[in-house]
This record gives C-alpha cells, sequence and structure tokens, in this order.
C-alpha cells in the first residue's frame, strides 16, 4: 500500500544508488524503473514529494480550491501508480512531462465541470466573461491547462535549480548571492554585513549566477524532458 502524504521535505540523496538526487527535476530513468513496483514505498515518496506541489499549484491556477487541488494530487499519482508496471520510456512518443501533464489534465478537468454541475449558476450572468470551472470546449480547456502547466513546471524548474546550485556551493559564497541577488540588498550592506569586500561580491555573483544558468540548461536538456 503506498502512503501518499505531503510532505515540505526533499529528497537529497537517492536512497538505492546513494548518489546525490537532483532536488526536484527531472526524474531520472532509474526512478522510473523503480515505480513499477508499487511496494517501493522510498521511491513512490520521492516520487510524491517532485511532482505535488506543481500538480497542486495547477489546480489551483485552474480555479479548484484546496480540497479539490488536494484531490487532483492524490488522484493524479494514483493514476500515474496504476499505469507505472507497463511504463516504457520512449522519446518517440512524447516526453514524462507531456504524460503527466495529461493525467494532470483529466483530473482537473473532470473537478472543474463536476464543481460546475453542482453549481449551474456561477457565472450564468457574465457568459462572455465566464469564470474558472464554467463549462468550455475541450480545445479551449486543454489550452489554458497547458498554459498553465508550462508556466507552473518553468517555475518549478528555476526553483530547483537555484536548490541544487545552493546544496553544491559554498555556503558563505551562496549567502552573498542570497543577501545580494534574492533578497536583493544593496552590494555594500552584503559586503558591510558579511565582511567580504565588494570587488568579491561582484565576482561571487558572477559564478553564482554562472553556476545558476548552467544548472537550468542542465535541468532543461535533459533526457525524457
Amino acid at each position: 500500500m503506498i502512503d501518499f502524504a505531503a510532505d515540505s521535505r526533499t529528497t537529497s540523496v537517492d536512497k538505492k544508488t546513494n548518489e546525490p538526487a537532483d532536488g526536484f527535476l527531472p526524474t531520472r530513468r532509474s526512478l522510473l524503473s523503480r515505480l513499477r513496483d508499487w511496494d517501493d514505498q522510498d521511491s513512490w515518496r520521492e516520487f510524491f514529494e517532485t511532482y505535488w506541489r506543481l500538480i497542486y499549484d495547477v489546480a489551483r491556477k485552474a480555479g479548484l480550491d484546496d480540497g479539490a487541488a488536494q484531490d487532483v494530487v492524490q488522484e493524479t499519482i494514483l493514476a500515474a501508480a496504476r499505469q507505472m508496471p507497463g511504463f516504457r520510456y520512449d522519446p518517440a512518443r512524447g516526453s514524462f512531462k507531456g504524460w503527466l501533464l495529461l493525467l494532470t489534465r483529466r483530473r482537473i478537468s473532470d473537478a472543474l465541470r463536476e464543481r460546475y454541475r453542482h453549481h449551474p449558476a456561477v457565472g450564468a450572468e457574465n457568459q462572455s466573461n465566464p469564470p474558472p470551472g464554467a463549462p468550455m470546449d475541450d480545445c479551449a480547456m486543454d489550452s489554458e491547462l497547458e498554459a498553465l502547466w508550462n508556466t507552473e513546471w518553468a517555475s518549478h524548474i528555476a526553483t530547483a535549480a537555484l536548490a541544487n546550485v545552493k546544496a553544491k556551493a559554498n555556503p558563505r559564497h551562496y549567502q552573498v548571492y542570497d543577501l545580494l541577488v534574492v533578497k536583493e540588498w544593496p552590494v555594500r550592506e552584503v559586503s558591510q554585513t558579511l565582511g567580504v569586500n565588494i570587488a568579491q561580491v561582484y565576482l561571487i555573483r558572477s559564478r553564482i549566477g554562472r553556476a545558476l544558468k548552467d544548472e537550468l540548461i542542465r535541468l532543461e536538456r535533459s533526457p525524457g524532458w
């Protein structure tokens, strides 16, 4: 029995290989292979921790409330679990990203239609600009959800890249980058607070920034995505 419980922790080490995990994206082929075993709790938890927030955020931005979005997460992961025993990675048939989008989109679409079925008066006074959840043709709904998915996917990749760079960087150097770039402190204030001269602050920003750019490219170009 797989226990899908939301957990804010991320997996830092691949439990099967003892190799560093990627933090968020992309899912390694080795993990996909292990997911064929329904009883592999560690791998399924890693998969859940990797994707639940992405699926949840897309569902929420599609117009679902918290409870419905949580249901979409559970149903999508369970749908993946049901299909995974026969899953074979074949880039000619499309990316894993697209496959997971298809599973998620179906659950969100069903939830939106179900909500509208129980509240048909929602948006009835403004048919020219229906609210989220009002019925629309399948092509329009699919297009909206795909756009949401791509936006959230890019956001999560950026978050993953930053987390991966932080894990590998000198902690003090990352602190300089975090204060200067993420928190937008003035250069002089960063220099004085951390006791690092201004020239070093600029050098560290450049090096961490370059590492972040390289990590983004690596994640975006990884096989299967």
